[in-house]
């Protein structure tokens, strides 16, 4: 049975229903989140409220990570830190409280999830990485598949007798042979930046390795509004297409 990953749906509650409605239709057994469910997007708190409300796990992101702890504030480039001071206004304290006990990577399924990169950064973005990094990170994890977001881009990392292949990662199918070690860039829900505005999530069926690229469109006028009415950044809805 397929399970649902998502990732970086950045306050975009119209996307995540539409990619909720398609998993659901494709019969996801579970779904599992790689952080940055806020950030950027004016619904923060509806968009939490459905992921625990449906029982979703997360790992930590960024700008999860922001809100948490103050200290990590200076990271963000100053549009992206006043957009999420904005977002800590519209968030509730129990959702604070919520993103604080994230945590920074879960094991499911066999696989590693992770907002950034293996073992468990929660900033470090994929493509910082040097080849031997990503080997040798790979290497020392009892997983072979892992999971990361945070890039807002697909990718498909291999990892095979200390060979690194940088693979695209687009609509579809693809497996995953057993021997190599894989890093897998789900690309993001509601903000993506690879130029297709469609929501893209994974599906992931464990125990046939195989990998099913999701792209969802949906109607984004309704959150470029709302980002607009919310002060949270022309930029953030320009990208929405």
């Amino acid at each position: 049975m397929s399970v649902a990953i998502i990732s970086d749906v950045h306050g975009n509650l119209e996307a995540l229903l539409a990619v909720w409605q398609d998993l659901s239709a494709q019969g996801a057994a579970e779904v599992f989140c790689l952080g940055d469910s806020v950030g950027y997007g004016p619904d923060p708190e509806e968009v939490l409220a459905f992921l625990r409300g449906k029982r979703v796990e997360s790992v930590m992101g960024n700008h999860e990570l922001g809100l948490a702890d103050p200290a990590y504030l200076s990271w963000f480039n100053p549009q992206a830190r006043q957009a999420l001071l904005r977002t800590r206004e519209l968030l509730s304290q129990d959702n604070l409280d919520y993103i604080a006990r994230l945590p920074r990577m879960l094991v499911r399924r066999g696989a590693r999830l992770v907002h950034g990169l293996p073992p468990e950064s929660v900033t470090t973005y994929l493509f910082e990485a040097a080849d031997g990094l990503l080997a040798a990170e790979m290497a020392a994890l009892p997983e072979d598949i892992c999971f990361v977001g945070h890039t807002h881009e697909l990718g498909l990392v291999r990892v095979a007798g200390g060979a690194v292949s940088h693979l695209a990662l687009g609509r579809g199918e693809r497996q995953l042979e057993e021997g190599p070690r894989w890093i897998v860039n789900a690309g993001s829900v509601g903000q993506p930046r690879d130029g297709d505005s469609a929501a893209k999530y994974v599906l992931y069926d464990p125990s046939a390795r195989r990998l099913e690229i999701r792209f969802v469109a949906y109607d984004a006028s309704e959150t470029k509004r709302k980002i607009r009415e919310r002060g949270l950044g022309e930029i953030y809805a320009a990208r929405l297409g």
